[in-house]
């Protein structure tokens, strides 16, 4: 199964706020052994939101989705989900009963009074899908859901950070470790991509279930004097067993083109106010 993540919220195209779950997504997966395939961020608009849900349902991918699951007038995920699968918005019992139950926790005699508006249409945020699963949410109850191998969660990362880990932990954990990896790579200075592509290629060519990677860089003084020239970050990725063998090719392969080679290892700025190694 591939792994995905929508990301929606106008405040993320508009610079408002930095999305925070690319990166935290990419990190729980590793931990697990797994890795993401894509990701997709898409603003508040119900129309392209429920095109987008509707194209990734059709998949057998597991998706993560962040954000627009409230009740206000700019959440419509709820609404677009059940749009793009052709079902009804129905308020889950067992959302309504975690809804009231976060109510008589906040108010100030310890019930939920129905009576009022607000309390009445807080209710909306546990209206899901037809057929949707409750995703507790450990923050404040206030549950997301899941449908097919989807899995919708606010877009507050103190809320979906937890919510993804124990989506993968409980639903995908015959998943953790499943594919075997490895990376190894270097840094070449004095040869240009269009020289090491027919290298490239051979490798890949060479030991199938392996990928070679190209980064280029302009220079980055921030991150040291050695990044501060232009170089490539060079390297292989893959079944473990053939990583070692394609990275000494790989390897093997630069010198004879005459590129210089430097281990990232040595390239790394020491931390501050430490005291310089010997030589």
């Amino acid at each position: 199964m591939a792994v995905g993540i929508i990301i929606i919220g106008d405040e993320i195209l508009s610079g408002r706020r930095q999305d925070k779950h690319l990166p935290k997504i990419i990190e729980l997966l590793a931990e697990r052994g797994m890795q993401l395939d894509w990701a997709e961020y898409v603003g508040d608009d119900p129309a392209r939101i429920t095109a987008t849900l509707r194209r990734s349902f059709a998949s057998d991918d597991i998706v993560f989705v962040t954000g627009g699951i409230g009740a206000t007038p700019d959440d419509h995920t709820r609404q677009c989900a059940a749009a793009a699968l052709g079902v009804p918005l129905v308020l889950t019992p067992e959302a309504e009963a975690l809804i009231m139950e976060r109510i008589a926790d906040t108010s100030p005699d310890g019930r939920a009074d129905m009576s009022q508006p607000d309390n009445r249409h807080r209710l909306k945020m546990g209206e899901f899908p037809e057929g949707a699963r409750v995703l507790p949410n450990p923050y404040n109850k206030i549950p997301g859901f899941s449908v097919a191998q989807h899995h919708f969660m606010p877009g507050f990362p103190v809320m979906a950070w937890p919510m993804m880990a124990w989506v993968l932990d409980r639903d995908y954990a015959a998943l953790h470790h499943l594919t075997k990896h490895a990376e190894r790579s270097v840094l070449v200075f004095g040869l240009a991509e269009s020289t090491l592509t027919p290298l490239m290629e051979a490798i890949e060519a060479e030991y199938h279930g392996v990928k070679v990677f190209s980064l280029p860089s302009v220079g980055d003084p921030q991150r040291g004097e050695i990044y501060a020239r232009r170089h490539i970050d060079l390297g292989v990725k893959g079944d473990p067993s053939l990583v070692g063998a394609a990275f000494e090719r790989l390897i093997a392969g630069v010198d004879a083109l005459g590129g210089e080679i430097v281990d990232p290892a040595e390239a790394v700025v020491p931390p501050e106010g430490a005291a310089p190694s010997a030589t």
